[in-house]
């Protein structure tokens, strides 16, 4: 993260990152395209290099998007018993549509929870 002087108005991380905002302006874009973050913020300079999400937004979109379309799926067939076609056609678009915009929201607000709570990689400081 950068070391600079400048101050900068304060930012909700959360609201920033479900807009895809950077961080400590909050005005230029977090996102280079769908889920590609961006190597500098295009108005305040502030480099992205620091961002990491890892798996964690995949991890969340698995079990949230999941739960939802199984438990849609199951409601379904229990009260309708419609062909195995129609679940086909209904589930995968809808998981996969649902999948998309999840794990840029979410992607969005891990980075800029991140930027805000100062997060670093875990270090050994030579201590046993």
């Amino acid at each position: 993260m950068s070391q600079d002087k400048a101050h900068y108005p304060p930012v909700e991380p959360i609201a920033a990152g479900l807009k895809g905002r950077c961080p400590r302006c909050g005005e230029g874009s977090l996102f280079s395209g769908l889920l590609g973050v961006d190597e500098k913020c295009a108005n305040c300079g502030l480099d992205y290099s620091y961002a990491d999400a890892g798996d964690g937004p995949a991890v969340f979109v698995i079990l949230i998007i999941g739960f939802v379309v199984v438990g849609l799926a199951l409601w379904m067939d229990v009260s309708y018993g419609p062909p195995l076609w129609v679940h086909f056609v209904l589930w995968v678009p809808l998981t996969i549509v649902l999948s998309l915009v999840a794990l840029r929201l979410i992607k969005g607000v891990l980075l800029t929870l991140q930027y805000a709570n100062k997060a670093q990689e875990g270090r050994l400081d030579g201590r046993e």
